[in-house]
């Protein structure tokens, strides 16, 4: 079953501890446990690499919504001339190339949840758009004639200042206020000296796991 090919590989299972809760990460899963019980979005702030998928992983499997879709988007990975076409999908014909409709990440992430991740490095002529979609919900694929509607909780994360980015007007106030309606910092690695040693015997384990060798820790 999932579970069991989830440990052959060494993954963690579905809403498996988080490593550090109850030390370096305990503000941060505090706030996590007070707003799952809401489905309002939820603006992840740290620098990369500080865990900011596995806490919107947590955030969506304690809430209401787990038993549907988990969706990561990268904005920033993708090619502005394909953001509208991979977020809100397309229609076939709409352009060359286009042989099949299409279902972008919104469609996909149906009654579930859409992490956005690098968020910030959206272009301002997409923000207007999603904007849109988290205004009302609806959208239309690239070359439909028809508004879509979805239920997508949004999470949203970055590494970088959306305050100043505002003032310098590359991303936008309206949407800013749209994902930040309950932010959560989540502090780098060498701020929280006590979960150095919890998170090497955690990867040391999975590691042991994935390539079948005996652990073996100090």
């Amino acid at each position: 079953d999932t579970r069991s090919l989830l440990i052959r590989l060494g993954r963690e299972e579905v809403a498996a501890p988080i490593v550090g809760a109850d030390r370096g990460l305990r503000s941060v899963m505090e706030r996590v446990a007070v707003v799952t019980r809401s489905d309002v979005p939820v603006l992840l702030l740290g620098e990369t690499g500080s865990g900011k998928e596995v806490i919107a992983r947590a955030i969506h499997e304690r809430s209401p919504r787990a038993q549907g879709p988990f969706l990561r988007v990268n904005c920033g990975a993708i090619p502005p001339e394909l953001i509208d076409t991979e977020l809100f999908g397309h229609e076939k014909g709409s352009f060359t190339g286009a042989t099949a409709t299409r279902r972008g990440w919104f469609e996909r992430a149906d009654e579930g949840t859409l992490f956005l991740d690098e968020i910030g490095e959206l272009p301002v002529a997409a923000q207007v758009r999603l904007l849109r979609v988290l205004q009302d919900g609806s959208f239309e694929r690239v070359g439909g004639e028809h508004a879509l509607k979805v239920d997508v909780r949004i999470i949203a994360a970055t590494h970088r200042d959306l305050a100043v980015m505002v003032q310098e007007r590359t991303f936008r106030e309206d949407l800013w206020y749209r994902v930040a309606v309950f932010p959560i910092v989540i502090p780098p690695l060498r701020e929280r000296h006590e979960d150095i040693a919890l998170l090497a015997e955690h990867f040391a384990r999975r590691a042991a796991v994935r390539f079948g060798l005996k652990l073996q820790l100090p």
